[in-house]
């Protein structure tokens, strides 16, 4: 299996992921992410779902970028951003397959993801980053810029454009069919 856990080379990746970007990664790998990406949550999720099933396009071209999973919080004075971390992956897995279909590139969150989501990434090329949960303030900084795009009545889960330097990510599954945390515990298994 490739991407064993404990490779301690860190690649830096930028957005949007362009399809031989998305080829190289190997679950386990560990990179700092720089560009732009989107936040969206099982709200948002929802009406993207809904603008796609009457036939309207989505907030942003979605091809080649990576959805964040998190509701940042608001900024504190001084600071572009509030506490912004990861929240868990599963409660988007029942529209992930629809998105990674129209190009999706890759995205961020915790928590093991569902076989069709895994699928999905193999068959369109994408990958799934998990950011570590409870390091909302750590992840903050690697945000230079946030500016919400798209449902902003959705307070905490509207659509925000972040702008990321360095953002501190592991690949979780890759389009090898490859799962870090599959491979994390098996490995500690023996």
């Amino acid at each position: 299996m490739t991407g064993i856990p404990g490779n301690d080379a860190v690649r830096r990746i930028g957005t949007p992921l362009m399809d031989a970007v998305v080829g190289s990664l190997k679950a386990g790998d560990k990179v700092l992410l720089s560009g732009f990406i989107y936040t969206a949550r099982d709200a948002a999720h929802k009406r993207f779902s809904e603008a796609l099933a009457a036939g309207k396009e989505l907030p942003f071209d979605i091809k080649g970028q990576v959805i964040y999973y998190c509701g940042p919080a608001p900024a504190p004075p001084g600071r572009v951003i509030g506490s912004c971390g990861p929240t868990t992956s599963s409660r988007m897995d029942s529209y992930a397959p629809g998105l990674i279909s129209l190009g999706l590139g890759g995205m961020i969150g915790k928590g093991k993801r569902s076989d069709q989501v895994k699928q999905a990434l193999i068959e369109h090329r994408a990958v799934y980053f998990g950011a570590t949960g409870g390091a909302g303030a750590l992840l903050a900084r690697a945000v230079v810029a946030a500016d919400v795009i798209a449902y902003e009545d959705l307070g905490p889960e509207a659509v925000v454009r972040l702008e990321v330097r360095d953002m501190p990510l592991f690949v979780i599954n890759d389009i090898f069919g490859n799962d870090l945390y599959e491979a994390g515990t098996e490995r500690y298994r023996r």
